[in-house]
């Protein structure tokens, strides 16, 4: 068998036995619940396409994930983990809604790009922090994007029970409605342009990442670190550049979602979404092209989760569980793929159970 034929079929044997495994994991938990498994996994994945709510349904939660796992997959990329989206994606919903109440008789044409600059500043300077603290200092983004998303929880949640309350409503937190002038235009439905943000993102990272020198120097950086220092590539300048385009994109994530969906900031507004990002982007094979689809299905488990609690009495956060599965079963199937000694053997066994078949068709003939 050919070098080539192989590792096509090699990938693909790896990405149907993750997938199958991942099923039966899953199927497993729910049959330990007492779960319909037929009535759960139809209300969780087909019955989102019966109607066309649904579908727009899934779509507005693909958004924002989508957006957040394209500036993930830039830091992965370039050698950074980026698990601080969650607080990023709060401040620049932060960022949003302060410019947004405090220039509400602005035209839309001015509000609402204002707007949206704001949060990508805002979840830029929010990624820009652990960048300069992993170039500078060797400190570990893993915790430095963890303590920060505590800091942007807490001061997301002062702003909306200090600075943004509503004056109407000091019963609830959340801010006054946000003007007009600072909302995304609808679709049909609650489906929003933030779609056809997120679609054209998706191309610039491509281009960017695949076709110019910028893109290259970050991919090499993320690569191998020592061989980009002895090509001349300043490493410390592209993994903050990496944080900075990560954390802008999950504040954009942020704008993107009051902009278009809820229209003041409340509660839970990031929704997790900065977490499962990273799934998404993992899911997609840290490509943009792959992310798109997997931030659909992704917004599919997300959406289809709130509606097996209440027809089948699985309980939602069942999904998060079902994600947790999905994440390790990547993980696992993204090593095995990348390890050149499985491959190898693999590789090896295949052409010499051919060449014992040969061997022995061919005596089969001869006896003939």
């Amino acid at each position: 068998m050919s070098d080539k034929k192989f590792l096509i079929l090699y990938r693909i044997g790896v990405t149907v036995i993750a997938a199958l495994a991942a099923f039966l994991m899953s199927s497993l938990i729910l049959l330990m619940i007492n779960a319909d498994l037929g009535l759960t996994y139809y209300t969780m994945i087909i019955k989102p396409f019966t109607n066309s709510i649904h579908i727009t349904e899934v779509l507005i939660r693909a958004i924002p994930l989508c957006i957040i796992a394209l500036g993930v997959c830039v830091a992965y990329r370039s050698g950074i983990i980026n698990i601080g989206a969650e607080g990023q994606m709060a401040m620049g919903v932060i960022c949003f809604t302060g410019v947004a109440l405090s220039c509400p008789n602005l035209p839309k044409a001015v509000l609402l790009p204002l707007c949206l600059l704001a949060s990508i500043i805002g979840g830029g300077i929010w990624g820009f922090i652990p960048g300069i603290l992993k170039a500078k200092l060797k400190v570990s983004e893993l915790l430095s994007t963890v303590m920060l998303n505590y800091i942007a929880a807490q001061a997301y949640s002062l702003c909306l029970r200090t600075i943004y309350m509503d004056p109407t409503d000091k019963a609830t937190p959340q801010s006054a409605r946000l003007a007009s002038g600072s909302h995304l235009s609808r679709l049909t439905g609650r489906l929003h342009t933030g779609l056809f943000i997120a679609l054209v993102l998706a191309l610039l990272i491509y281009f960017l990442m695949w076709k110019t020198s910028t893109g290259y120097k970050l991919r090499a950086s993320g690569s191998s670190e020592r061989a980009a220092r002895y090509g001349g590539i300043n490493v410390a300048k592209y993994v903050c550049v990496a944080m900075i385009i990560s954390g802008a994109f999950a504040g954009l994530a942020g704008g993107v979602e009051i902009a278009g969906v809820h229209r003041r900031a409340i509660e839970g507004i990031t929704n997790n979404y900065g977490f499962a990002g990273v799934v998404v982007a993992l899911f997609g094979g840290l490509h943009p092209f792959g992310i798109i689809p997997a931030s659909y299905f992704f917004g599919l488990l997300i959406y289809g989760s709130t509606l097996i609690s209440g027809q089948t009495g699985v309980p939602a956060n069942i999904v998060g569980v079902m994600e947790g599965i999905i994440i390790i079963v990547i993980v696992v199937s993204q090593m095995i793929l990348n390890n050149k000694y499985y491959q190898d053997k693999v590789h090896r066994f295949i052409n010499r159970k051919i060449e014992q078949k040969h061997s022995k068709n061919s005596v089969k003939e001869a006896s003939v």
